[in-house]
């Protein structure tokens, strides 16, 4: 595996020499944050960010993300000329040695959460989303102004978007996911690059929102639009696994063993009765996720794509941007090493 650490640019308080002291710490998965969607990446600024990375001792050879536009999701008549932009940035990140893009077909929002900065026991903080703190809000009424929500967006233009999501349905996003992919992945061919789609989080509808990249059998659905391995997941732990409908290890197994995960973001969650969930401490025990099941799968069918941990929680003091800390990232990171040490030695034993 190909253990990397996300880095927000220059505005991102974690140094680039921080990052590169993190055992076994191989890539910065970054991205050209100034540019709107819809918009071509300057090849300065790529070329600036791989000389950063590159002169950290690290590589620059995964993008997280290139944002997809609403006007491709929505499938509206700027659509066309859209995906000809996206496709022209997937051969500027190709051209400057990228390997693997990440990207989400999620509609309006990326991710939902109540709350940033839940404190627990021990006084660290995390991510989480409450139903109880949802009940009764109606973005179409209301003015919601949730944590992670896109700020740009004024409260008009979340109802108009609302609207026309709720307008077109699954399978209206379905058909527009459909033409992207089967425009863009041609492309990624070419170039070398394997996309990699993010799941929905959470990966259930809210507020009516439709919501496709949340099952297995949705993920089935995407990997036979376009039969290959640049056609591929990023396949989000914690996303997908704050859903008991779906189980990670099996899910993992699967799709490795096909070689369609690109990326794996690996974060814990601890599943409510209700639904609810909060993001915990990466090891197993902190949440509902086995993690030690999820990184032997990955070894056992051969992985040799991307990990990162993903969000984690606030310690130590810390502050920053909720979820991409560097304390609690590097203690991610370290356990994810560790988890695999071990699972390849174990395969290693067994294989004799």
């Amino acid at each position: 595996m190909k253990m990397s650490f996300r880095w927000y640019g220059e505005t991102d308080p974690i140094s680039l020499e921080y990052i590169r002291q993190i055992p076994n710490m191989r890539s910065v998965v970054s991205a050209v944050y100034d540019v709107k969607p819809g918009e071509v990446w300057p090849e300065e600024s790529l070329a600036k960010l791989k000389e950063q990375v590159e002169s950290n001792g690290l590589l620059f050879d995964i993008v997280e993300s290139v944002p997809v536009p609403e006007g491709i999701k929505l499938g509206t008549e700027r659509a066309a000329g859209l995906t000809e932009v996206y496709c022209e940035n997937i051969r500027r990140c190709a051209k400057y040695g990228i390997k693997c893009i990440t990207y989400n077909f999620m509609p309006v929002f990326d991710w939902t959460r109540t709350q940033l900065d839940k404190k627990a026991e021990d006084g660290s903080t995390s991510l989480v989303m409450y139903w109880e703190q949802l009940k009764g809000l109606d973005p179409l009424k209301d003015d919601i102004h949730l944590p992670g929500w896109d700020a740009s967006y004024s409260q008009s233009e979340v109802r108009e978007l609302i609207s026309a999501y709720s307008a077109i349905g699954e399978e209206g996003l379905w058909k527009n996911l459909e033409c992207f992919l089967k425009k863009i992945i041609p492309v990624a061919e070419e170039c070398g690059i394997r996309m990699a789609i993010h799941p929905d989080d959470p990966p259930y509808p809210v507020f009516g929102i439709p919501r496709i990249i949340t099952n297995e059998n949705n993920l089935d659905r995407l990997l036979s639009i376009v039969n290959s391995e640049a056609n591929s997941l990023c396949l989000c732990t914690g996303s997908l696994g704050c859903a008991e409908f779906n189980d990670i290890p099996r899910m993992v197994r699967k799709y490795s063993a096909m070689n369609r995960i690109a990326f794996m973001h690996i974060r814990q969650v601890q599943l409510m009765e209700d639904g609810s969930f909060e993001e915990r401490g990466h090891i197993s025990k902190c949440g509902s996720l086995d993690m030690y099941e999820i990184v032997k799968a990955l070894v056992e069918t051969g992985f040799d794509g991307y990990v990162r941990p993903d969000h984690g929680r606030m310690i130590w003091g810390e502050s920053g941007k909720p979820g991409y800390g560097l304390y609690d990232r590097a203690l991610g990171a370290a356990y994810i090493n560790g988890l695999f040490e071990a699972c390849e030695k174990g395969n290693k034993h067994n294989e004799k």
